[in-house]
């Protein structure tokens, strides 16, 4: 095992490890945070853990301790309050490891970069906190867990109990485990969150849509819904729920086999399913329900409350 300390008196240059810096350049770390879970922009996972893409732009890796070389298990090691930097996002953790494997006529390659211990990942705009982050380049696969999984971004913040995973070839972000989304006053939960990603013509990442599943909850400043699925539509601003929907709003509660909440008008439109029979609901005089199934509440001829 070779090890670089910070360099001290006698020993200038000891400090640069340029075997570690190499072997991530050569798997192109890439740091970048993307604009949440709720909302346009680019994935709140997706862009929030750490990721690798081809690139030629260097990585600065910091570390207060030392910076290791351990030939026998084939892995680079920066040790204490460590750093990889590479433009304007960087990935910090209490250690960084990254494996590599010897390609012939290629040199070293990176196949999986672990970040253990008070993990952050930020960007101008994002941040990512974790305990433990695990990126594995063949698979594409980026996984951040611990006891206090948050990313939060300038409009939104995501926590998991589980995972923040992101996958990179199917452009898929997931975020496992009593999910929830908040912007502003509106809220989403539920057991797993999975959001689908598109590619802009100018390179960007925006989230397209999220799915969710298991225990869903939908919370806005008018209405609680509940169902088993959720779609939600972030160009329209629509959420759709599936399977046991119940929105209440004060103390008017409307059920039925599936919904469509739309975020912006709050208007709710309840429809009933073929294995559910019709529509219910329960409407307590006083109340202004909108949720009704589509139909909004008519005013008499002269304008006078019902």
């Amino acid at each position: 095992m070779q090890r670089w300390g910070k360099p001290g008196a006698g020993d200038a240059g000891r400090g640069k490890p340029d075997g570690f810096a190499r072997a991530l350049r050569a798997a192109g770390l890439v740091l970048g945070l993307g604009a949440g879970l709720i909302g346009g922009g680019a994935s709140a996972l997706a862009q929030g853990l750490p990721g690798m893409a081809a690139g030629k732009t260097p990585v600065e890796v910091n570390a207060d301790q030392a910076i290791e070389w351990h030939q026998d298990v084939r892995a680079y090691v920066a040790r204490g309050n460590a750093s990889a930097k590479r433009g304007e996002s960087t990935v910090f953790a209490d250690v960084l490891t990254a494996y590599y494997r010897e390609v012939p006529g290629k040199g070293n390659e990176v196949f999986q970069l672990v970040a253990e211990g008070s993990v952050r990942v930020v960007s101008p705009t994002q941040q990512v906190f974790g305990d433990h982050g695990v990126y594995d380049v063949d698979k594409q696969i980026a996984v951040v867990t611990g006891k206090a999984l948050k990313l939060i971004t300038t409009k939104d913040v995501v926590t998991a109990r589980d995972s923040l995973e992101y996958y990179e070839a199917r452009e898929l972000t997931v975020a496992r485990g009593d999910a929830v989304a908040v912007r502003g006053a509106d809220r989403m939960r539920a057991d797993v969150l999975i959001g689908q990603l598109k590619k802009m013509p100018d390179g960007s990442t925006q989230m397209e849509r999220i799915d969710g599943s298991g225990n869903v909850v939908v919370t806005t400043t008018t209405d609680v819904a509940v169902s088993d699925k959720l779609v939600y539509s972030i160009a329209d601003n629509v959420a759709v729920l599936i399977g046991n929907v119940k929105i209440t709003r004060g103390e008017n509660q409307i059920n039925g086999e599936s919904a469509e909440m739309n975020m912006t008008t709050k208007v709710n439109r309840v429809i009933a399913g073929p294995s559910a029979g019709r529509v219910n609901g329960l409407l307590i005089s006083g109340q202004k329900p909108e949720a009704d199934g589509g139909k909004t509440t008519p005013k008499p001829a002269d304008g006078k409350k019902p």
